[in-house]
């Protein structure tokens, strides 16, 4: 799905009505219909309705709903967050209308009256910003942002919920938290980002009468991935596993058995044909217990059993002969590990996946990055990419620091989280929309990194396999979720549950 920032929302919005000759107030009247439309499916008869809108054009899509609810007998109520001197004119003719059916508009006042009324409404609309904020709710909009939170209304928000900054989903102080969201035209990365993403419920896209071409023109490079993105296609009758990549994965330190186990095990059920696992001889005997279809071999290790600059060899040796190199989970850190994987970056010309341990190693020289060898993609969760300097952004603004970091260096990240966000080198940036608490545990990354490797090593385009490994892997973690419950899902269990998800999305 593609996105929008506001600022382009903005434009698409003036060059409708000043280019094409679209009437604002008939923008606006589409919009507050869909809004009234939703809120009329959430109320039972006789129910009651409060609108909270602010002076702009926000604030007029909620009094026009309004207008339109009042006309269908609702009882509702519109409070004004703002001075009504500074209402735009659109908002005004929808005030006009709402006035003609006898409707009226309050000025916003946290009294214990309100707070009741509120209380027993059925439907609120948030209506109070739109995608313009970039400040944090504070004075009369912070307090009916606690009044709407506080009630046991369905919510639903114009555009985007008061408080979530449309480009970055970014919460500067509070904001209202929506059961519903319904946006125009085009979604928000807002929409989709964490923080802000959980305030939004469930996102309704509507048209509202912009012309497709005028849509389709717009460009933001970032995108969500959503369910019909996302297929894996059939496989010929006539291949063997060699048609399937020879993935080479580098993993373990005494202590870290299970990241290898798991990357592995997730390589294979994610359709890699061949799976060499290099491990330092310490652990090899429990791999290769642990192992049956992957094949473990041992590496030259150190006094504290992680793997040591003498396996450098095997190490540049094995990856020539592999499709796909993954290094890092479980490797622990030393200078050595360093070392290596400066190596690996300027003399293997396989894809190489850097996860973990692998992106610690170069966390005092992420400069190095620019200069590889071979296709990088880097799978970092937000501590490690702080360390990599990808902080050099304000924290709040997660899309902006991956696509900046993606394109100064030159690789794919993998910026992990709910709503893990993926930016490739040309600066486009996908946010992924499956995922969610129960996949908080040890290992779940190791997972990750094993499913990426598979489908490069299938020879996927790099972009595909890391969006379809992003998505799976979040979506094997929620149908684990739904049987185990939030807090029992293991790193194992997301593996196990790979085939299910993968059904989901296959060409047959």
């Amino acid at each position: 799905m593609k996105l929008c920032y506001s600022a382009q929302m903005r434009e698409i919005d003036r060059h409708a009505i000043e280019d094409l000759g679209i009437s604002g107030v008939d923008l606006m009247s589409k919009a507050a219909e869909h809004l009234a439309a939703a809120a009329m499916e959430k109320l039972p008869p006789g129910g009651l309705a409060a609108v909270f809108c602010g002076t702009g054009n926000n604030g007029g899509d909620g009094i026009g709903a309004a207008a339109y609810m009042l006309k269908n007998g609702v009882h509702i109520r519109v409070f004004l967050i703002g001075d009504p001197e500074k209402m735009t004119a659109d908002s005004e003719e929808m005030l006009h209308r709402l006035n003609a059916l006898g409707g009226t508009i309050e000025r916003f006042e946290a009294s214990d009256e309100l707070r009741e009324y509120s209380h027993g409404c059925d439907v609120i609309i948030d209506a109070m910003f739109g995608i313009g904020l970039n400040s944090g709710l504070r004075g009369d909009a912070l307090q009916a942002a606690q009044i709407i939170n506080a009630s046991r209304a369905f919510v639903i928000s114009a555009d985007i919920p008061s408080g979530v900054d449309a480009d970055t989903g970014a919460v500067l102080s509070q904001s209202v938290a929506a059961d519903m969201t319904i946006t125009f035209s085009l979604a928000k990365p807002g929409h989709f980002i964490e923080p802000g993403c959980a305030s939004c419920g469930q996102l309704r896209v509507c048209d509202i009468g912009i012309p497709r071409k005028v849509i389709d023109e717009t460009e933001s490079g970032v995108f969500a991935v959503m369910p019909e993105s996302i297929t894996l296609p059939e496989r010929r009758p006539d291949s063997h596993k060699g048609d399937y990549g020879r993935c080479f994965i580098v993993a373990g330190s005494v202590g870290y058995t299970g990241a290898p186990a798991l990357s592995a095990r997730a390589a294979s059920r994610m359709g890699a044909g061949l799976v060499f696992l290099g491990v330092p001889e310490t652990i090899y005997d429990i791999l290769a217990a642990k192992l049956d279809e992957e094949m473990p071999f041992p590496l030259p290790d150190d006094k504290n059993g992680q793997i040591s600059a003498n396996a450098a060899g095997k190490i540049l040796s094995r990856a020539g002969q592999s499709d796909v190199f993954l290094f890092g989970p479980g490797l622990g850190q030393s200078p050595e590990i360093s070392e290596l994987t400066a190596s690996a970056i300027q003399l293997i010309s396989v894809p190489t996946i850097l996860d973990a341990d692998g992106i610690n190693a170069i966390a005092a020289k992420a400069g190095i990055l620019r200069n590889a060898a071979c296709p990088l993609i880097l799978t970092p969760h937000p501590g490690e990419f702080a360390r990599l300097g990808g902080g050099s952004l304000p924290a709040a603004d997660r899309l902006g620091a991956a696509r900046l970091f993606a394109r100064e260096h030159g690789c794919v990240l993998v910026l992990k989280g709910h709503r893990t966000i993926t930016a490739m080198p040309d600066g486009t940036a996908y946010i992924n929309t499956t995922g969610g608490p129960a996949m908080a545990k040890a290992g779940c990354g190791d997972v990750l990194a094993g499913m990426i490797a598979a489908l490069v090593g299938q020879k996927f385009l790099i972009k595909d396999a890391v969006l379809i490994a992003v998505y799976l892997h979040g979506l094997a973690g929620d149908m684990c979720a739904a049987r185990y419950g939030e807090y029992s899902v293991t790193a194992g269990d997301i593996v196990s549950m790979l085939p299910k998800a993968i059904c989901r999305h296959s060409g047959r």
